[in-house]
């Protein structure tokens, strides 16, 4: 038993996350994002928790770590210079893409920039089969011909290689890359056999290419950060990958692509893990922090992923807009995510239309109010005048609050322009945001089927519980739940989730006519995989697991449902009970089934688990933590260093909603003692809770109580 550190770094800030495996006390620490070099946060974030928790190095079990790095080496294009290695008469698979556009009738769409431009592009003759059988053969001294090639291009810093059917079988791209590797060791080489050995061409190389792209931006980064964190005598690193569990480094660095969304996995895992705790099995998972707001859908206390995810395009980053980004084939925690957060910049479009976002102040120089160089009007700035924010404060003191320069920016640059008041203009701002961020909730909920008004609204991050009430009240959603330590809640569940590896393979044959010696076998080379991953990792055996699943679709269909697959050897009974969940499957997605049609196999996956103790959300009357432990009896709380409660419950502010209103501004352990308003015995908006890392808004005709967990719970008055 030790220590558990998650270290989540934001647009803005970056938290630490802390959790004692033995007593249960957790608790938080933050500090400046510093863009200009992300690793310097996390060291100075790490030293600052572990002294004011009192934590030995020696005593910490799990450092991870959820990055941003590969999302913004490919949003901002300053990953690697790639080369790319394909089959003679295929190097444009990249910039022919397929057909999909975000916007059907729009003529003018451009695709995003691919990511290798054609000159590096570069062909070798050899040909295999879609029955995986050698057609021609490879011509050895062309490699020759493409290492010297590979020479004289100025400043390769990796080569991707993709070569046709090579899922099926790899014996000419293995050999290219031995080859290569060889004559130029300095040289990442990546293979799509090994990073994505699954049909269809264009998203395998694209994934490929991905990995390239970001891979030498990524190993620069983490080994840079190992070394610092070395110094301070601390275990290995473990990276929050998107499917929403941790691996190691080396894991992370042969697929740099599954940390393309490492930190809103996290908080969709501590989202999920309070529904557990709860008892609440459908829930919104809502994250607004300084940058981006992320929200994602958990359906009877199950977290969707998909492998159809592009990453680098405008807009939303996610599966929902097909045609916008770069394809990447990997397990992906289901997400939509927009460019609203507290530092979204505030502007006017040629026409006198009001903007926010997507560019962000970012931590440097930051919102006009925070007094560090910034002038242009952001979210902030806006819930600054509002009232919505202290005038004042925030952090518990820690970070000043200038209110007359947030004033200034959001007067000069919308309300003067507009010939509004600033309190109008501050107030149309945040309704832009809003809007913004409800259309994320709409794409996670009602645009997949989901009734939201079955749901509640988990809301976290550094701003998230400021929006969330009027979010709610959009979307009809009943109940607003804020967790303990919101503004951290991301950093939580880096320490809260399972150690995690996944691996596919495809397997492309009708079920009936299914060869079962050769799918049995390549399961258990799979499995191996997953196996040894799990022996390396020190879990114990008790806590390992691993999972099959299995891509199904009808014959002639083009995508894909993925159903578990029962572990043990497949056997026809196997084969017929995946059938019955493939069509059951189909009918809940779709709307209707077909027995009779047969069902074809096309990828195999395997997922293995190293599952960690169970973490328990809790706040005690102090203010705001965490504990950890099996059940309701587990002991603890938030201990030495836990967020001061807030402000006094005398405190009056005036806060505009629609016009002035005097608000009572009170601390979350307030809530307990408040006056009641209504059956549950919720104190009645509209009134402020404050705490260290977070503010929480109750606007008129919503009331809120706290549960004997510490949990803020909001509702509708009426």
């Amino acid at each position: 038993m030790g220590w558990r550190i998650g270290v989540d770094i934001g647009g803005t800030f970056t938290d630490v996350a802390v959790l004692d495996e033995a007593s249960g006390r957790a608790g938080i620490a933050k500090v400046s994002t510093t863009p200009s070099d992300f690793g310097a946060a996390v060291i100075e974030g790490t030293r600052t928790a572990m002294d004011e928790y009192r934590i030995a190095p020696d005593s910490v079990t799990l450092l991870s770590h959820a990055t941003t790095i590969v999302t913004n080496a490919l949003l901002e294009s300053k990953g690697a210079n790639v080369a790319l290695v394909a089959t003679r008469g295929f190097r444009d698979l990249l910039e022919i893409r397929r057909s999909a556009r975000a916007d059907l009738y729009d003529l003018f769409q451009d695709a995003p920039a691919v990511l290798v431009p054609r000159r590096q592009r570069l062909e070798v003759t050899e040909r295999i089969d879609a029955q995986g059988a050698v057609v021609t053969p490879l011509d050895d001294t062309e490699i020759d011909a493409l290492v010297g090639a590979l020479r004289g291009l100025d400043g390769v810093q990796a080569v991707a290689v993709c070569l046709m059917f090579s899922f099926l079988n790899d014996v000419h791209e293995q050999r290219v890359g031995q080859r290569l590797r060889a004559a130029l060791p300095g040289l990442p080489v990546f293979l799509s056999s090994e990073i994505l050995p699954e049909i269809r061409e264009f998203e395998r190389t694209s994934t490929t290419a991905v990995c390239a792209y970001v891979g030498p931006v990524l190993t620069s980064y983490l080994e840079r950060l190992e070394a610092a964190l070395g110094e301070l005598d601390l275990p290995a690193l473990h990276v929050m990958g998107s499917n929403g569990g941790v691996l190691d480094v080396a894991g992370a660095l042969r697929m740099p692509a599954a940390a393309v969304e490492s930190g809103p996995a996290a908080g969709v895992i501590a989202a999920q893990r309070l529904g557990d705790q709860l008892g609440r099995a459908n829930l919104i998972s809502f994250d607004m922090g300084g940058t981006t707001a992320k929200a994602s859908l958990i359906e009877n206390g199950r977290i969707e992923t998909t492998s159809e995810y592009e990453v680098g395009g405008q807009g939303n980053v996610g599966r929902w807009l097909h045609g916008t980004g770069h394809p990447i084939r990997v397990p992906v925690i289901d997400l939509a995510e927009v460019s609203a957060g507290g530092g979204s910049i505030a502007w006017l479009d040629p026409g006198g239309a009001l903007r926010v976002g997507p560019a962000s102040a970012g931590a440097e120089p930051g919102p006009a109010c925070y007094a560090q160089g910034g002038d242009r009007p952001t979210v902030t700035d806006a819930n600054v005048v509002l009232g919505l924010l202290s005038r004042t404060h925030l952090l518990g003191g820690r970070l000043p609050i200038d209110a007359a320069a947030a004033e200034g920016a959001v007067r000069a640059h919308v309300a003067d322009p507009l010939g509004q008041g600033v309190m109008d203009a501050a107030a149309g701002i945040v309704s832009v945001v809003n809007h913004g961020m409800a259309e994320a909730l709409r794409i996670v909920s009602v645009e997949r089927g989901h009734d939201a008004r079955e749901f509640s609204l988990v809301a976290f991050g550094g701003a998230g519980p400021v929006h969330a009430a009027a979010l709610a009240e959009e979307l009809d959603i009943p109940e607003v739940i804020v967790p303990p330590i919101p503004g951290g809640f991301s950093a939580l569940g880096l320490v809260a989730t399972d150690l995690r590896r996944d691996w596919s393979h495809t397997f492309y044959s009708p079920l009936d006519s299914l060869d079962l010696g050769a799918l049995n076998r390549r399961l258990e080379e799979l499995e191996g995989e997953a196996e040894a991953m799990l022996r390396g990792t020190g879990v114990p055996e008790a806590d390992r697991a691993i999972e099959r699943a299995a891509d199904c679709r009808y014959t002639k269909q083009a995508y894909e449902l993925t159903v578990p697959l029962a572990s043990g050897t497949v056997t026809r009974e196997t084969l017929d009970a995946l059938a019955r969940e493939f069509h059951g499957q189909h009918l809940r997605t779709y709307g209707h089934e077909n027995p009779s049609e047969p069902v074809q196999l096309v990828n195999v996956r395997v997922t293995a688990t190293g599952r960690m103790p169970r973490v328990e959300f809790h706040a005690d009357a102090a203010g705001a933590g965490v504990r950890a432990g099996a059940g309701a009896g587990a002991t603890g709380g938030a201990g030495a260093g836990a967020a001061p409660a807030g402000e006094s419950a005398t405190e009056m502010r005036e806060v505009w909603f629609g016009e002035r209103v005097s608000c009572p501004v009170i601390g979350r352990h307030d809530l307990a003692s408040g006056p009641p308003g209504g059956p549950d015995g919720g104190r009645s908006g509209p009134f402020i809770v404050e705490e260290m890392d977070c503010t929480v808004v109750v606007p008129p005709g919503w009331r809120a109580r706290l549960d004997e967990r510490g949990f803020i719970l909001m509702t509708r008055s009426g």
